[in-house]
């Protein structure tokens, strides 16, 4: 069965930082895009980053962008999201998914394994 395991959440003051894992069962991890999504109490899942299956093209949602990045180590069926100068607004619980292709993507439809998600909590 695959399972996909995020860590890495907590609670942080505006303007720190935080580095989330996400740690996969698959075998085939490194022939597959990864993405995390994040889920804010009565919002829809939206998308935060995304890397394809190299880690050669990432890619950020504009809320984002300059203050997290993903990276992957496939030795490790690993893929990271660092996250800096964090907000308020960033509050929310976040997801990570695989891809079944090698291209990244900003669709929740376009990932069919999903982790349970860490809760991260930014105060002001």
């Amino acid at each position: 069965q695959v399972q996909l395991v995020e860590s890495g959440g907590g609670l942080v003051q505006a303007g720190g930082s935080l580095r989330l894992a996400c740690a996969a069962s698959l075998s085939t991890l490194s022939r597959r895009a990864m993405g995390w999504f994040r889920q804010a109490p009565g919002k829809e899942r939206a998308f935060v980053a995304a890397i394809n299956w190299s880690g050669g093209a990432t890619y950020y949602a504009d809320s984002v962008k300059g203050r997290f990045t993903i990276s992957r180590d496939n030795a490790k069926n690993t893929v990271y999201l660092q996250m800096n100068s964090l907000k308020p607004e960033d509050t929310a619980v976040y997801y990570c998914a695989a891809s079944p292709g090698l291209t990244a993507a900003s669709s929740p439809t376009q990932y069919n394994y999903w982790g349970q998600g860490t809760q991260v909590t930014v105060s002001s």
